[in-house]
């Protein structure tokens, strides 16, 4: 990867050396995706046995699988990855489990009480990547999360032919609709509907840039009423090492990350030229071992090495870029964490790849890309619920606030809001002169 020094670029140049890959940024990308959308909702099941067969290569007359094909796949795993799988599941389900709030009820004053409350979203749908590299654990950080919450409905989509192990990691997760279409189209499919794909009310997953797109594209759609989870694209990661860090990990973990797509990045930030130039050394060596070296090849030539003067300043370009995927292998990783303000998910230490969170520790691997992270946090239980405040007053609660509740409408000049009170109050009064009056 380039090298480049912080400390020595303009204004301008430290804007480009944080940009991402520029296979993002394609002038087509939206158009392309309208019209997927648009085919999708005017032809629907048809549109999307069309495009399976365009983009996937394969004829499908049945886009959900039926329980027959749901057992026969399941059948197919090999059991070393059930294991895996069960493992994997647990920490998951015991990390997620832990999200679970309670309900606020608090009484703000006498009279006056204000709930909190929480329900599921009743209509999910979740996106599960396939094509070169399926991706089973996404099945299990969406699918768990989503089940613990109590959502009703629980629709995965992922394109064909669907792997048997993302199956199998479904239905132990008691998913039991699996549909056969990905891409743009499948999320035009759960935003709108066809006669097979059920509407969904929250649109969940990863993707590539169709995907992401797609998933933007429907959200502000004013024909469809569908959520999405985040911005969640193409994967990235950063690593801030200083001198004291293992070359070869830290050359694995951008690796890791670069293998995902072409338009993957990595960055590396590091107070240690040395450590720099090993790093790229152990790149090379490791890139010849890998089944996808063509595809990290590609996502490390829109990646770079920033040089730093010490780990203040690594924390603060962290924070600049907001990657998806921090880790931090240093002497003290935890002196770092105290400074990172923007970040999916942060791994500490030596021994914390990306890939345990990826797939087994317990954390959400569902990420905000792009930045998003400055501001867009990782997926958790929250995100498959909803919710919505309570407040009940008595009436000595009104007649205690209700004087503050007109001053303030009558500033605004929102008489209705003030009438709606002042009327119950003066029905209060009557109410108590005529008690006064009969005693």
């Amino acid at each position: 990867m380039d090298i480049l020094n912080w400390q020595t670029l303009t204004a301008t140049a430290k804007q480009d050396a944080l940009a991402r890959s520029p296979l993002i940024g394609d002038s087509n990308l939206e158009q392309t995706v309208a019209n997927i959308i648009d085919e999708v909702v005017t032809d629907g099941d048809n549109a999307l046995r069309n495009f399976a067969k365009q983009f996937d290569g394969v004829n499908i007359e049945n886009l959900k699988l039926s329980k027959e094909q749901i057992a026969q796949a399941c059948q197919a795993v090999p059991a070393e990855l059930k294991q895996a799988i069960a493992q994997a599941r647990a920490n998951i389900d015991s990390f997620h489990q832990a999200q679970v709030s309670s309900p606020v009820d608090v009484e703000t004053q006498i009279g006056i009480r204000c709930e909190l409350r929480s329900e599921p979203i009743e209509k999910v749908g979740l996106y599960i990547p396939g094509g070169t590299a399926p991706l089973i654990s996404t099945v299990l950080m969406l699918a768990l999360p989503a089940k613990i919450a109590g959502c009703s409905k629980r629709i995965l989509v992922s394109p064909p032919p669907i792997n048997n192990a993302i199956v199998y990691a479904a239905d132990a997760c008691g998913i039991t609709e699996i549909y056969q279409v990905g891409g743009a189209q499948a999320i035009a499919a759960l935003a709108f509907g066809t006669d097979s794909v059920p509407q969904v009310d929250k649109i969940f997953g990863p993707g590539n840039r169709f995907v992401t797109e797609a998933k933007r594209a429907v959200s502000q759609d004013s024909r469809a009423t569908v959520s999405i989870d985040m911005p969640a694209g193409p994967s990235e990661v950063l690593v801030i090492a200083d001198a004291k860090a293992n070359a070869s990990f830290v050359a694995a973990d951008l690796l890791s990350q670069a293998e995902h797509g072409p338009d993957s990045q990595v960055m590396l930030v590091t107070d240690s030229i040395e450590v720099a130039n090993k790093v790229n050394q152990a790149l090379e060596q490791q890139l010849s071992e890998l089944s996808r070296a063509e595809v990290a090849t590609t996502a490390l030539s829109c990646s770079r090495t920033l040089l730093v003067n010490d780990m203040t300043e690594a924390a603060q370009v962290s924070n600049l870029y907001g990657p998806e995927h921090l880790i931090i292998q240093t002497e003290q990783p935890r002196a770092v964490l105290a400074n990172i303000r923007a970040a999916g998910s942060v791994f500490l230490g030596a021994y914390t790849p990306e890939s345990v969170g990826d797939y087994a520790s317990g954390t959400n691997h569902v990420l905000p890309t792009y930045g998003y992270s400055k501001t867009v946090s990782s997926l958790s239980l929250a995100d498959f619920s909803r919710r919505f405040t309570v407040q009940e007053l008595t009436a000595d609660g009104l007649a205690s606030i209700g004087n503050a509740v007109m001053t303030l409408a009558a500033a605004e000049q929102l008489d209705a809001h003030k009438n709606a009170v002042a009327l119950r109050l003066a029905s209060l009064n009557i109410a108590n002169n005529d008690t006064s009056e009969a005693s």
